[in-house]
């Protein structure tokens, strides 16, 4: 089965959101920055190689919020594991997103998520 780490990062009480491009899979669908847990690799530290690469920063400890198993029509199902960030060092780059936008937890319902978030943002954490 495919893990795959998103990161909740918190600064002043908003959520960082991501939108796709639209040349990616599920094109303009928001999601949480993340991405595959490679072999060996622990959730954190895949975590961390992600948002170094997509965001350019290097984040602090990472607490787990929840998992859950998701499935795509027609496809394998998918391990999701929600991380949350508070700290990390030096400034965000949006190196892979076709925007990125700090918001208020309780607005996120009404942004077009990935399916494989929905059921994340409807949980208490």
């Amino acid at each position: 089965m495919t893990t795959v780490v998103a990161g909740i990062l918190v600064r002043e009480g908003r959520i960082l959101i991501c939108q796709r491009k639209v040349d990616q899979a599920h094109p303009l669908k928001w999601e949480f920055p993340g991405g595959k847990v490679e072999a060996g690799e622990e959730p954190g530290a895949a975590l961390q190689r992600e948002l170094n690469e997509e965001l350019g920063i290097l984040a602090g400890p990472a607490r787990e919020l929840t998992r859950y198993e998701f499935s795509y029509p027609e496809k394998k199902p998918i391990l999701l594991i929600f991380l949350t960030i508070t700290e990390w060092s030096g400034e965000l780059e949006n190196r892979i997103f076709n925007h990125m936008v700090w918001e208020e937890r309780a607005k996120l319902p009404g942004y077009d998520f990935l399916e494989g978030d929905v059921p994340f943002l409807g949980m208490a954490w």
